[in-house]
C-alpha cells in the first residue's frame, strides 16, 4: 500500500513574460503620479489663498456706473409737536374734571388742587400788605406835617425880618432927626442881620424836611410794593391750583387718580395739540452730519399718499449709532393722525450723476473704506481703494476699482486682513 502525494494536483507553469514583470512597477509609478498631482493641487491652493471660505458666507457685488441717489428712508412714528405735561404747583388733593381722551378747549379747567397751606400763606401775606400800605399812608401824612411845620417856621422868620427892617428904618430916621442915639441904629442893624440868618436857615430846614419826608415815604411805599409783589405771586400760584388747557386739544395721559394726594411739581396730566403733528425718525450716525433743518422730505401715510414735509429738528446726541430727527408737514397733514402711528419717511440728500459705485456693505466701515477684496477667478485679493459719498444702498468709488470688478461687500471681516483668500462654491 502506497501513500498518495500532491503530485496529481501540480500544474506546470511556464516562464513569466516581461510585460507581466513590469506591471507592479507601472502601478507604483501611476500611484506616485496621482499623489504628486494631488500634492501640487493642494500646494497651488495653499499658495493661491491662505484660507478658503464658502461662497455662501460672503456677498459679492459688481462695480458699475450710474446715478447715486443719496437719500434716507426710514419708518417714523407720529408724535404731537405740542404736547405739554401739566404739573402740580403745590402739594394737595387733586380733583379731576376730565379723563384721558376728552376733547378740551383753551382755558377749560381740567383739574383742581386743594392746598390749604398755600391759601393760608396768601391770607397772611395779604394782611402784611395791608399793614405796610397803612404805614406808607402814615408816612405820607407825616411828611405833609413836617413840610407844614417847616413852612410855618419859614413864614415866621420872614415876618421877623420884615419887622427888623422896619425897626431899622425908623431908627435911622430918628437918628437923622437927632431923636435916637446911634447905638439904637446899630442895635436895629444887628436885629436885621439876625432875621436874615433866621430866614436863610428856615428856608434850608424846609428843603431838608421835605427831602427827608419824601425819602421816608418812598421807603414805606417800596416795602408795600414788595409785599404787593409777593401777594400777586401767591395769587398766581393759588390761581394755578386750577389746571387749565393751554390750547384746544385732547387730554393725553392722566397720571394721578381722582382725589389723590400729590406732591409739589408732580405730573398730573398731559394735553395733546391735535392740529400739529410731527414724525420722529431714527437716522444712522453716518448720515446725521448731512441733515439740516429745513431740508425737504416726503412722508407717506398708510394709504400710500405722499405728503411734503421738511426736517424740523436734529438731535445733537448719538444713541446706539443713531440720531433722532423730526419731520414737520409742509402744507397739510393726513387726516385722522394719532400718536405713535407709523409713517414712511424719505429724505433726499442729493444725486451724483454717472459715478462709479458698488453696493454698500460692511466693507465700507472696515478700515475706513480704504480696502476691499476684489475677485480674481476664485481668489479674493485685498486691494487699496478710495471711497466717496454713500447712500443707504450704494457707495461711490473714487479710485482702486474699475467697472465690472466684483467686490466682496459682506463677509470680508472673516478674512482677518489676509492678502488673498479662496472663495469656493461660487
Amino acid at each position: 500500500m502506497s501513500i498518495r502525494d500532491t503530485s496529481a494536483q501540480d500544474i506546470p507553469v511556464g516562464q513569466a513574460s516581461p510585460m507581466r514583470q513590469r506591471r507592479p512597477l507601472l502601478v507604483a509609478i501611476g500611484t506616485g503620479a496621482v499623489v504628486l498631482l494631488l500634492g501640487a493641487w493642494l500646494l497651488s491652493g495653499w499658495m493661491g489663498g491662505s484660507h478658503s471660505y464658502d461662497a455662501s458666507r460672503v456677498r459679492i457685488a459688481e462695480v458699475k456706473r450710474g446715478d447715486l441717489v443719496r437719500d434716507i428712508s426710514a419708518e417714523g412714528r407720529v408724535i404731537a409737536a405740542n404736547s405739554p405735561t401739566l404739573y402740580a404747583i403745590a402739594g394737595g388733593t387733586v380733583t379731576l374734571h376730565v379723563v384721558a381722551g376728552d376733547v378740551v378747549k383753551q382755558g377749560q379747567a381740567l383739574a383742581e388742587i386743594d392746598s390749604p397751606e398755600l391759601r393760608s400763606q396768601l391770607a397772611q401775606e395779604e394782611a402784611t400788605l395791608a399793614s405796610l400800605e397803612a404805614e406808607a399812608s402814615r408816612a405820607a401824612l407825616d411828611a405833609q406835617l413836617a413840610r407844614s411845620t417847616a413852612r410855618k417856621l419859614l413864614d415866621q422868620a420872614e415876618i421877623d425880618r420884615v419887622a427888623a427892617q422896619r425897626d431899622l428904618e425908623r431908627n435911622e430916621r430918628g437918628f437923622a432927626g437927632g431923636a435916637v442915639p446911634q447905638i439904637e441904629v446899630a442895635r436895629a442893624q444887628d436885629n436885621l442881620k439876625k432875621s436874615d440868618i433866621g430866614v436863610e436857615h428856615a428856608r434850608e430846614d424846609l428843603g431838608l424836611q421835605g427831602r427827608g419826608a419824601s425819602l421816608d415815604t418812598r421807603n414805606k411805599h417800596l416795602l408795600a410794593d414788595r409785599q404787593r409783589a409777593i401777594v400777586d405771586e401767591l395769587k398766581r400760584q393759588v390761581d394755578a391750583l386750577t389746571l387749565r388747557a393751554p390750547f384746544d386739544g385732547q387730554v393725553g395721559q392722566v397720571q394721578v387718580a381722582q382725589r389723590a394726594n400729590v406732591a409739589v411739581n408732580a405730573p398730573v396730566l398731559s394735553v395733546v395739540d391735535l392740529s400739529r403733528f410731527e414724525v420722529e425718525i431714527k437716522v444712522p450716525e453716518s448720515f446725521a452730519r448731512d441733515l439740516g433743518i429745513g431740508m425737504p422730505a416726503q412722508l407717506t401715510s398708510g394709504s400710500g399718499q405722499p405728503y411734503p414735509g421738511a426736517v424740523s429738528a436734529v438731535s445733537p446726541e448719538v444713541v446706539n449709532g443713531e440720531v433722532t430727527a423730526r419731520l414737520r408737514f409742509a402744507d397739510k397733514q393726513p387726516p385722522g393722525l394719532r400718536q405713535n402711528q407709523r409713517l414712511s419717511a424719505r429724505i433726499v440728500l442729493g444725486t451724483r450723476r454717472n459715478v462709479l459705485m458698488v453696493e454698500r456693505g460692511p466693507f465700507v466701515d472696515q478700515d475706513g473704506g480704504r480696502f476691499a477684496y476684489v475677485m480674481d477667478g476664485d481668489l479674493a485679493v485685498r486691494r487699496a481703494i478710495r471711497t466717496g459719498v454713500s447712500s443707504l444702498n450704494a457707495v461711490e468709488i473714487l479710485d482702486g476699482l474699475r467697472p465690472g470688478d466684483r467686490v466682496v461687500v459682506s463677509g470680508s471681516d472673516l478674512f482677518a486682513d489676509a492678502k488673498q483668500v479662496r472663495i469656493s462654491g461660487e
